[in-house]
């Protein structure tokens, strides 16, 4: 039952693929020896560099496909596409490298040292273009998975919300069946599913596939089926062709702490412990000072006016200091550019009850305490980038939790402590996903999944997301 879009969406990737390919191996052959003598094109230095150049071309492409990077699965949401795009690159030049080291191939460094960046980047930009088509696609309802959730109430009530709230990942639920509960039982009112069937059977269950027609089951945490009939199940829907998805009872823990070993038949799963020890802090440690460094050098003269633009446009000192609370819960001062009128913090009491925030952070889409060129500072997150400097002094981080006030540590429950585990971030999740629009429950969670499942893959995704989420604007105030 696999519906058109992923056959559609593997054609296009596969014949993009094959055209970004082609292009980076010729612009890397002509950057290298020229356009000018083909001769040099078609043998240099002893080597055929337009065969070469074709079959690198052909290989490369096989290996795209291999690797999963094509995959449907992958497609449309979260880093996984891009991760297997750089994981099959570097194993096909890590192989040009090893063949050409042990045959003592005498092909140009310099050639295929062109021709790996420019492809990768090339590819990158091309899925990115690709995902933007495929995300409006599926903003609009079309090219998603549909899923057919089995399990008990509250497991499925759940694994709606979570598919429902993400649908760039490509899974739609349509409808539900709730094996072995009862007709009398209380059905959770945001469940906005038809319930397909109660019959906890085999061939009951089997029935609901053919009438709902989805591309795949979603069997949700605490589902009431023993494991004989689950297997039957998965046998049934194997010879419709429809994918059995298992969603266990996990939230916000990410891939790389998830492993699976099979005992005696059954998959466990097992949960590593969140990556907070010394040796990541180190590295993350290094990252900050680096990445700040960089981006203080080439925002300098952007920092340069934006102090004389505060300086100008009202009375007041340029920056603006004010007490956060860090790691482990030690106090710090933060550095903004000041966005508002040097008596803003006497002033905030007044408006306290005006508060458009989350209930635990104070937040007034039209605030009176900005200054003219302080919403603009703030619709762009220009008033952030002083931060950059706590960032090199160790008191924040470049990817991190939200700098929270003491006053809103105060009101925190005992779990939400967890985020002082890190030190907080010039941006972080909360800057990617809505920022002053999430909820305090929400804004929590980010940050809790990002300080259990940190990696430095995760906070280059993050800065990436940056750059985007401060030109679109969503959320700023």
């Amino acid at each position: 039952m696999t519906t058109d879009w992923r056959a559609r969406y593997k054609q296009i990737l596969a014949l993009v693929d094959a055209a970004v390919v082609l292009w980076a191996m010729a612009g890397a052959l002509i950057l290298r020896f020229g356009a000018t003598n083909s001769g040099e094109l078609t043998v240099t230095e002893g080597q055929p560099y337009i065969a070469v150049a074709l079959l690198l071309t052909v290989v490369w492409w096989a290996i795209l496909g291999l690797s999963g990077s094509r995959e449907p699965t992958v497609l449309g949401y979260g880093v996984e596409e891009y991760k297997r795009i750089f994981s099959g690159s570097f194993w096909l030049f890590g192989l040009i490298a090893t063949v050409s080291y042990v045959f003592q191939l005498d092909t140009a460094r310099g050639y295929i040292a062109l021709a790996l960046p420019v492809g990768v980047a090339s590819l990158l930009i091309a899925r990115m273009l690709i995902r933007s088509l495929l995300r409006s696609q599926r903003q609009a309802g079309r090219s998603s998975s549909s899923v057919l959730l089995i399990g008990g109430i509250h497991g499925v009530a759940h694994l709606t919300h979570a598919l429902q709230s993400q649908p760039m990942a490509g899974y739609r639920p349509v409808a539900a069946y709730l094996p072995g509960i009862s007709f009398d039982t209380a059905i959770e009112p945001d469940l906005d599913l038809p319930i397909l069937g109660r019959d906890p059977s085999v061939a009951s269950i089997v029935h609901a596939v053919h009438t709902a027609r989805p591309d795949a089951v979603a069997l949700s945490s605490g589902v009431p089926l023993p494991p004989r009939v689950v297997r039957e199940l998965g046998w049934a829907l194997a010879d419709m062709q429809v994918k059995m998805i298992m969603a266990p009872a996990l939230t916000d823990v990410a891939g790389p702490r998830i492993h699976t070993q099979p005992v005696a038949g059954l998959p466990l799963i097992h949960v590593s412990t969140p990556n907070l020890g010394s040796g990541q802090r180190i590295f993350k440690r290094l990252f900050d000072i680096v990445g700040a460094s960089a981006l203080i050098a080439l925002l300098s003269p952007v920092l340069l006016i934006v102090a004389v633009v505060v300086r100008l446009d009202s009375p007041g000192p340029v920056f603006f200091r004010q007490e956060r609370v860090g790691a482990r819960g030690r106090c710090f001062r933060m550095y903004k550019f000041r966005s508002m009128v040097v008596d803003a913090e006497a002033r905030l009491e007044s408006l306290r009850l005006r508060s458009e925030g989350n209930g635990v952070m104070f937040k007034l889409k039209v605030d009176p305490r900005i200054t003219r060129v302080g919403g603009f500072l703030r619709r762009y997150s220009l008033d952030e980038l002083p931060q950059l400097f706590n960032v090199l002094n160790g008191s924040m981080s470049l990817v991190g939790p939200r700098p929270p006030l003491a006053s809103e540590v105060q009101q925190y429950q005992s779990h939400v402590h967890r985020r002082l585990m890190v030190r907080p971030g010039l941006t972080g999740l909360w800057q990617v996903s809505g920022r002053s629009l999430l909820s305090w429950d929400d804004t929590v969670r980010l940050d809790l999944y990002y300080v259990e499942n940190w990696s430095i893959a995760g906070d280059i995704a993050i800065l990436l997301k940056t750059f985007r989420a401060v030109l679109a604007r969503q959320g700023a105030f």
